[in-house]
């Protein structure tokens, strides 16, 4: 379990780092980190979760995940 939990992690590193990249090519990127943020909100809420009864608590776990992500991204600096 914990060797999942680190490339899970692992995992969330290089999606933030990815976004941030783009981000920071882009005229506007606040508007961009939070139009993204939305839209990958949306495909959470709207994926089909197989497999199980109650999906509500995985959404609400990967919902609190993107959150945590995208406070991590400070806008860019000045310099």
């Amino acid at each position: 379990m914990d060797e999942l939990n680190g490339r899970m992690m692992a995992c969330q590193i290089l999606v933030t780092g990815l976004i941030a990249r783009v981000a920071n090519e882009q005229r506007d990127p606040l508007r961009f980190l939070t139009d993204f943020r939305d839209e990958i909100k949306a495909v959470v809420n709207g994926v089909n979760i197989a497999g199980l009864e109650n999906s509500d608590s995985v959404r609400q776990v990967a919902q609190r995940t993107i959150d945590e992500l995208f406070s991590l991204m400070k806008p860019p600096s000045a310099e």
